[in-house]
């Protein structure tokens, strides 16, 4: 098993999530961000973990994932 561009492009914007809050969402622009990330946002949005095909703000089941991206992150480089 390994991850894939896509996995990838999805784990990085699950750790640009402020998990501190549910008030704080995130929006992919466009016409600035990779089509990656553009992509990345709509596949999330499609799988219900985040509220908008732009970003939006997590689910339930999003913030889940955005822990569990954010944990391995941080296990993988220490501070």
């Amino acid at each position: 098993m390994s991850y894939n561009q896509d996995t990838i492009d999805e784990l990085n914007l699950l750790a640009l999530y402020n998990l501190d809050t549910t008030l704080a969402g995130l929006k992919v622009h466009s016409s600035s961000a990779s089509p990656g990330a553009v992509a990345a946002a709509q596949r999330l949005h499609g799988k219900g973990l985040t509220t908008q095909a732009d970003g939006g703000y997590l689910t339930t089941l999003g913030h889940e994932a955005a822990e569990m991206a954010q944990t391995l992150f941080n296990l993988l480089n220490p501070v």
